[in-house]
């Protein structure tokens, strides 16, 4: 059976060909009947739009490249759901890209992968310089998240410092003094985890305590391994911290790990919290406090500004915006919070059910949410 055309849903709905493209392209000079007469022979014929022709009549693909260190990592995993999410309600196609976090596939994701057959680039880098970034007249639009290489780039994350200084002040807060930072970074520099140590540093400096750079446990990857390897050398080194300030989930899910096989109780003797609130921090024992980004807002805050690059890139600027606010580089800043739960909160005990006295089972207490930041 042939595909139902345009000019067939204009016949089932007694309507001009290009009042059926009006109602598609949800024009509003459309009454309400016109339109919903449209829709009806729309599902009754089955008719798809053909995004690859629409796209390529303006000059376009209709594919953006997601272009990510590690497809494994959860924080990457959800965020990709979220942009292929804004992306398909753009009518857009997503392609994803693992990097490795290795210049040369960073560099090949900035130059459009060697071809036009993608319209624009949302990037996570990692092994990329502010000097790969300039010189770029014929790469396609790209907005840059998470790392921050110069503030002439485009850019969509989270205040990281501001969110590592709440989540220390938080540690601090609950009387904790001795606070280790696994994947801190004593360099200078725009990164992540360079930003997250600062948080830390200021929220000691405000809270009075002095500043040791031994607090500082780098690691080699972000991932459980590490976390768990960083705080099995520091306890067999002598180390005797109260609390863990972990730079993503990953590093602190390896952290209980550890804890527990050396026998400490978390949180009553070291409180752990960590960034990114992936879903199986929800499900740990205990489960994890957290810095949760608003993931969804940063998909949709970098969709729209890569469309509106891409449109300016074609010549036609997004409706609203003064050219002045599209030429302009963007650092936008999304929201977060923190997420407490049982790694700093610690477990209630509830009565068991028909016991008399005593004590019941470890009972998980409810995640609370303290707001961080929402300016975009």
């Amino acid at each position: 059976m042939a595909r139902p055309r345009i000019k067939d849903v204009a016949r089932l709905a007694g309507v001009s060909e290009k009042t059926v493209s009006n109602v598609i392209n949800d024009y509003t000079h459309v009454s309400d009947r016109t339109r919903r007469v449209v829709r009806d022979a729309i599902e009754e014929l089955g008719y798809r739009v053909n995004l690859a022709g629409r796209h390529l009549r303006q000059g376009r693909t209709g594919i953006i490249a997601l272009v990510i260190p590690e497809l494994d990592v959860p924080y990457f995993a959800e965020l990709a759901r979220h942009v292929v999410r804004e992306a398909e309600r753009c009518s857009l196609t997503v392609l994803i890209h693992q990097t490795a976090a290795d210049r040369d596939h960073e560099l090949a994701a900035l130059s459009g992968f060697g071809s036009s057959f993608v319209d624009g680039v949302i990037l996570s880098p990692l092994a990329l310089t502010p000097d790969d970034l300039r010189d770029r007249a014929d790469a396609p639009p790209t907005v840059l998240i998470g790392e921050l290489l110069e503030e002439g780039a485009d850019h969509v994350a989270i205040d990281n410092e501001k969110a590592a200084r709440e989540a220390t002040a938080h540690l601090i807060g609950l009387g904790r003094r001795r606070v280790l930072v696994i994947g801190g970074r004593s360099d200078t520099g725009q990164g992540t985890a360079q930003a997250r140590t600062r948080g830390y540093r200021a929220a000691l400096a405000q809270a009075g305590i002095a500043y040791d750079p031994a607090a500082l446990l780098p690691v080699e990857s972000f991932r459980m391994p590490d976390g768990a390897e960083a705080v099995t050398r520091a306890l067999r080194e002598g180390a005797r911290p109260d609390a863990l300030l972990c730079l993503n989930d990953q590093l602190a899910l390896g952290a209980l790990r550890a804890l527990y096989e050396q026998g400490v109780r978390v949180p009553e003797e070291v409180a752990v919290i960590g960034f990114d609130d992936v879903e199986a921090g929800r499900f740990s024992v205990p489960t994890l406090s957290t810095v949760a980004p608003d993931k969804g807002a940063v998909a949709k805050v970098a969709v729209d500004l890569l469309r509106r690059r891409m449109d300016e890139a074609a010549g036609s600027p997004a409706a609203g915006a003064s050219p002045a606010a599209v030429r302009s580089p963007q650092d936008l800043v999304v929201a977060h919070s923190l997420v407490l739960r049982e790694s700093t909160e610690g477990i209630a005990r509830v009565p068991r059910p028909g016991a008399g006295t005593g004590s019941a089972p470890v009972a998980p207490t409810p995640s609370q949410r303290t707001p961080g930041i929402s300016n975009s």
